[in-house]
């Protein structure tokens, strides 16, 4: 059906209409798209960061507080290895994937599945951290809104999970505005902030409120200067971001991911240890229980409370709420590599109606939400379960890196060789890139040691424990595809091609031991019948033609179906139509293969289309859907209480 001739519906409403496999290559981000999509959680850090360093310092002291500054200079150290190593990768690894990628092509299997699992962990995190922190500012500044926070906060995931599932690039210009918004407002604030400081006229804090938490009741010692480190560090989460969703830029894609990193950091690193500089010269009140955060002590200084210090309090609101939006672009792109790879759900790789990963961007609101009920939409409860994954990434990552740059040392000039993510290419360069991503991976491992140990019994102890179970997980997955995909291309195995004594539809989504027993089951009424692929994926179809010509050949003509939309459903519903009025006292026969498992856990990994098609056709008259099963059982054997996967005829 034409798209001129189709009916506008409240999903058009909701998420715009579909856009065709063709459209990929115009859904892409320019920078300054891109810099607002990956950077907001990036960027957001820049409210809270001094502020976890200086909590940390007050338990020595507030006299410390001056090594605050030497402190933020270390970490905006860190910053630049990371870029200076996510850079690398980006070039390296231009089709995205950043850690995953990195680890998957250097270091293994079990290495690229932690770094998957603890990035994923970390954007849902993010999205349930970030939310739950801006419905506390709103609940802050309307407290009757306070015992509704987790029915805002879920409102307020609904609301971003729709406008993403709308396209990269409608959802990019909707967040663009509010983020080049903070990036102003926090220029504008350090600008004022530093004249005043240089001309002797800026002032000192006044009117906060004390807290309850502890004031130089220990000593300064080197763990709590860790501590300090290590919570400052939250100020680099997020950098991964942009090396993850390549993809997502113009051509040239690796080029353009790599000046928006470089613009990132210099955003973050910049206002970062200007806000520490500041926070110092104004006297800040920083420690466990005050209320007014010390971005908001910093504009109340330099602005008096008037039109601009509330416009840099909403901004940050804002940006806090908008931090989320980087896990929207980072968790589905990196879900459907993984799940590419056999190690998550297969539906994870399904682009929707507007080109985005829907399952994915569905998955983490669900996952999210989740937390946020769990936690009542308490950032306190949170936060310790945040940045260890990420930092754990980081250190595989950069670790990866290293394996390359060895690799890539015993290379000769001119060599390249082929890997299962990228090519190597000999770089004289290779021993101080080398040293770079070794310095680098040893701060990440430290900070994320720190975090551990420091944050375990309040709460680390869960993201200790789920991500081996998450890794676990996805080996099962991957275990449960594998064994099918052995089944399936067991040539020796496959029912012979036979005359039988019945002409029908099978539809063929690949040529495998499962569409032989179907067309053995179409030659046994002893009719005509044609083979159809719906052709959602165009690559695919080619290959589904060149096989079907190698191990079925004239068999039976095979129809390949255009659905510019990647809709099952309806090509097919057409094409019967077109066939009824071609015959209206005839029937029309669609078989449809079946997989068929033994566990309705393992059976939730396939696409079930033949349940969908027999829904879609039901109305039709003169038309009907037979499901042939080809059953695939489970079995124990034995040893280690393996499983393996057999074909039940």
């Amino acid at each position: 059906m034409a798209t001129s001739t189709r009916r506008f519906s409240l999903a058009d409403l909701l998420f715009g209409r579909p856009l065709q496999t063709a459209d990929i290559p115009h859904q892409t981000l320019s920078k300054k798209v891109g810099l607002a999509i990956f950077a907001s959680d990036n960027l957001s850090s820049i409210a809270y960061a001094t502020e976890e360093i200086l909590i940390v310092l007050a338990l020595a002291g507030t006299a410390y507080f001056v090594l605050s500054i030497p402190i933020s200079i270390i970490i905006a150290t860190m910053l630049v290895m990371l870029v200076i190593s996510y850079r690398q990768t980006i070039y390296a690894y231009p089709n995205g994937g950043g850690a995953y990628v990195v680890a998957h092509d250097n270091l293994g299997e079990w290495p690229a599945q932690t770094a998957a699992a603890a990035l994923l962990t970390d954007y849902i995190l993010t999205v349930a951290v970030s939310v739950s922190s801006g419905v506390a500012q709103i609940a802050s500044a309307f407290p009757a809104l306070h015992p509704f926070r987790v029915e805002i906060a879920i409102a307020m995931i609904a609301i971003m999970t729709i406008i993403n599932l709308r396209g990269v690039r409608e959802s990019g210009m909707v967040f663009a505005i509010p983020t080049y918004f903070f990036i102003v407002m926090m220029f504008m604030m350090l600008g004022v902030g530093f004249y005043q400081l240089l001309t002797g006229t800026l002032g000192t804090v006044t009117g906060v409120e004390d807290g309850e938490g502890e004031i130089g009741v220990q000593a300064l010692t080197l763990f709590l200067l860790l501590r300090a480190f290590a919570s400052g560090s939250a100020a680099v989460t997020g950098v991964e971001a942009i090396s993850n969703g390549i993809t997502a830029f113009k051509e040239p894609r690796s080029q353009n991911a790599a000046r928006t990193l470089i613009v990132m950091a210099a955003i973050l690193g910049i206002t970062f240890i200007s806000i520490t500089i500041l926070a110092n010269a104004v006297h800040v009140v920083a420690y466990e229980g005050v209320t007014e955060t010390v971005v908001s002590q910093i504009a109340r200084t330099i602005f008096a409370e008037g039109s601009l210090y509330l416009l840099t309090v909403i901004s940050v609101t804002v940006i806090l709420i908008l931090a989320a939006n980087t896990s929207y672009a980072g968790f589905p792109r990196l879900a459907a590599l993984a799940a590419g790879d056999g190690y998550l759900p297969k539906q994870l790789t399904f682009r929707g109606r507007r080109l985005v990963f829907s399952w994915g961007i569905v998955a983490l609101a669900l996952a999210a939400s989740l937390l946020i009920v769990v936690f009542d939409a308490e950032t306190t409860q949170l936060i310790p379960l945040y940045a260890i994954g990420v930092f754990l990434s980081f250190t595989l990552s950069q670790s990866g890196m290293v394996v390359r740059w060895r690799r890539i040392g015993r290379m000769r000039p001119g060599e390249e060789i082929a890997t299962h993510d990228s090519v190597l290419r000999y770089d004289p360069h290779w021993r101080g890139k080398l040293i770079i991503n070794a310095v680098g991976s040893v701060m990440t491992g430290v900070v994320m040691l720190v975090f551990a140990v420091a944050k375990f019994a309040q709460g680390a102890w869960i993201v200790v424990i789920l991500i081996p179970a998450l890794v676990y997980v996805f080996f099962r997955i991957h275990r449960h595809y594998r064994d099918v995909a052995h089944i399936l291309s067991q040539g020796s195995r496959w029912p012979n091609l036979r005359p039988r004594p019945v002409k029908t539809l099978v539809l063929v989504d690949d040529i495998h031991a499962g569409t032989i027993h179907t067309i053995n089951f179409a030659k046994s009424l002893g009719v005509p019948w044609t083979a159809v692929h719906v052709a959602i994926d165009p690559e695919k179809a080619e290959q589904v033609k060149e096989k079907w010509q190698e191990r079925i050949g004239d068999e039976a003509y095979l129809t390949v179906l255009p659905s510019p939309y990647r809709n099952l459903v309806d090509p097919v519903r057409e094409y019967v139509l077109k066939l009824l009025e071609e015959m209206p006292n005839g029937f029309i026969h669609v078989i449809v293969g079946h997989l068929v498992m033994d566990k309705l856990r393992e059976q939730a990994l396939h696409e079930n289309a033949a349940i969908i098609l027999n829904l879609a056709l039901q109305d039709v008259d003169h038309a009907t859907v037979t499901t042939v099963s080809y059953r695939l059982e489970t079995h124990a054997n034995g040893k280690g209480g393996r499983r393996t996967i057999s074909v039940t005829e």
